[in-house]
């Protein structure tokens, strides 16, 4: 991903105004890294079946990168989960202020929108990727889930709902980065449906690893505010630690078997992903 960081550094929105810290504050949490997980699920489909459109994947890449960061930024308010470390560093709402947080993700996620309508390619990709990352990040998707799991802090949920939560919040945006790349290099519809469905479960996988490490690694191991979330419903404080652990070896096996009914190319584009996630909590 040394290529998408260096379109990342050399991309980001730069806004100059009399503020004193609004430019700052809006590329902070870009700035900060992370796992770079969904721009790498697009750009690897695209590098893998048309390679002269990796350049200008890269504004999509960077899109939903920026639309991922701000539903971190607000999930991290004190509205939501009052977490003080993400990515290694303060939250924005720490390190600055609640309003300046708000603003910020605010501005990421419209920005996000902006960079996919610029982006060099046909018209009709651009649209179809701006829906279906409105389609899976929007009200009938990452914002439903966050507002289920901040709902339901304190109130017990069962697994199949935990799950409907966590499909919403996590795994949607997961599965539309596999599609949007699908998009970009025109791949048939049933192969873009077997890619997003294949990254609902990689999602859900994603989320009962992240549930995991929330409860078995440091905050300087994870790089954000840890055992945060007692509060509210999660596979560790539903099913226990080692039914968790389980349930993720359970996901990736039916992720592996996804992964063998796709063709070679395919394949090789997600073997990183799949080296990376399927085999992480394996006994």
């Amino acid at each position: 991903m040394h290529r998408f960081e260096a379109y990342l550094e050399s991309h980001i929105p730069h806004t100059k105004s009399f503020h004193p810290h609004y430019e700052e504050a809006f590329v902070a949490m870009l700035h900060a890294g992370g796992k770079r997980f969904r721009p790498q699920l697009i750009l690897s489909i695209v590098e893998a079946y048309e390679p002269l459109l990796y350049d200008s994947a890269m504004s999509v890449a960077l899109a939903v990168e920026m639309f991922h960061t701000y539903s971190l930024i607000h999930d991290d308010l004190p509205a939501m989960d009052n977490a003080e470390l993400r990515r290694g560093m303060p939250t924005l709402h720490k390190r600055y202020d609640e309003v300046t947080a708000i603003l910020v993700g605010d501005g990421l996620n419209t920005d996000a929108f902006l960079l996919i309508a610029m982006s060099p390619l046909r018209a009709d990709v651009k649209i179809k990727l701006i829906e279906l990352l409105a389609l899976n990040g929007g009200s009938k998707g990452m914002v439903l889930g966050q507002a289920i799991d901040c709902y339901f802090e304190n109130k017990p949920l069962e697994i199949d709902q935990v799950e409907f939560m966590h499909i919403n919040k996590t795994a949607k945006l997961i599965a539309a980065s596999l599609q949007m790349g699908a998009v970009i290099v025109d791949l048939p519809h049933d192969i873009q449906k077997k890619l997003y469905d294949f990254g609902i479960d990689l999602g859900l996988l994603f989320q009962v690893q992240d549930d995991i490490i929330d409860v078995t690694q440091s905050e300087i191991e994870s790089g954000k505010t840890i055992q945060n979330d007692t509060d509210k419903n999660s596979f560790v404080k539903l099913l226990g630690l080692q039914e968790s652990l389980e349930y993720a070896n359970s996901l990736a096996a039916t992720l592996e078997k996804r992964f063998k009914s796709f063709d070679a190319v395919m394949q090789n584009a997600l073997q990183d992903v799949v080296n990376s996630y399927l085999y992480r909590h394996k006994n």
